[in-house]
């Protein structure tokens, strides 16, 4: 672990210690979901070189960070992604978002330069339900298959399946997708979101209630994750979680992470853009600073008032 206890920890003023980076490194993506939100960064076009995201995730390691998910847009897109993870402290997680198109092939790579494990975007296992959601060229689809396959090969697990629920379009697919997740024997975690409105997308909203009364129905177990208590269902011996971040106050009490846009900005929320603190020039003794001033502008989104 690289961290120094002599450092001040990164707790706003709401008492939320930030243990965890979410960084996009790239806004570049092959695929146009219908839901996609980009990080909440919109029209930035350059993307930070290997050695500021190192230095970025080097200050904040020593700062209590020990957590880190690289995103992107498409973060495959990026052909020094290896070395990216090649330049990275010692954590205690690194993981990848992913659409997985491209991952075949190059997950036992990406493990070898350090990647703990991946989570794929996945929201049907239809592959025209797939095309539609994701305007994504023929032949995609079964490269998805192929490259969750791969992670669990190279032992990028647990690999989580983040399946955001749309409304007549998959809510129907969850059946199909736990027993896809099953047959991975707890290499493959699926993840029902709960699709958040960053577009005009209102008429894709599922009743989340009534998704959460369905999984308690049909669960064996259900354990309680530390992390925003969120709930862990097992049915039919897959595991499956809700990801509820809207309208949530719990959700944002319980937030531990700070975002990295792609061209070099630390976003305190995903839900605001008035509060950046731009580090894509800044030097490894000027980043400690920057990090503690970015996470003194952290207000939850969702608050009791």
């Amino acid at each position: 672990m690289n961290s120094c206890g002599t450092c001040s920890a990164l707790t706003d003023s709401y008492g939320r210690t930030v243990r965890s980076l979410r960084m996009s490194i790239t806004n570049r993506c092959n695929f146009d979901c219908i839901y996609c939100h980009n990080e909440g960064d919109h029209g930035s076009k350059g993307e930070m070189s290997v050695e500021n995201i190192a230095n970025i995730v080097d200050a904040a390691s020593r700062l209590g960070v020990n957590k880190l998910k690289i995103s992107g847009g498409e973060p495959l897109i990026r052909n020094d992604l290896e070395d990216i993870l090649s330049s990275l402290p010692e954590l205690r997680d690194v993981s990848l978002t992913t659409n997985a198109s491209m991952l075949k092939g190059r997950a036992q790579s990406l493990k070898d330069s350090g990647l703990d494990r991946v989570n794929v975007s996945l929201d049907t296992l239809d592959p025209e339900i797939y095309r539609t959601i994701t305007n994504c060229s023929k032949g995609a689809f079964e490269k998805v298959l192929d490259g969750i396959h791969d992670a669990v090969d190279a032992g990028l697990t647990p690999v989580k399946l983040n399946m955001v629920l749309l409304k007549d379009i998959n809510d129907a697919d969850m059946d199909s997708m736990l027993e896809f997740t099953s047959q991975y024997k707890g290499d493959v975690i699926l993840q029902l979101i709960e699709l958040m409105d960053f577009k005009d997308v209102a008429q894709y909203r599922v009743n989340a209630d009534e998704v959460e009364k369905k999984l308690l129905k049909n669960a064996t177990d259900v354990k309680v994750r530390h992390m925003h208590h969120r709930k862990k269902y097992i049915i039919n011996g897959a595991e499956v979680e809700f990801v509820r971040p809207v309208d949530n106050t719990e959700f944002c009490a319980n937030c531990n992470r700070l975002r990295v846009t792609a061209d070099g900005k630390l976003k305190p929320c995903l839900l605001t853009n008035d509060d950046l603190v731009d580090v894509s020039n800044a030097s490894l003794d000027e980043l400690p600073s920057l990090l503690q001033l970015a996470v003194s502008k952290r207000v939850p989104f969702y608050r009791n008032k």
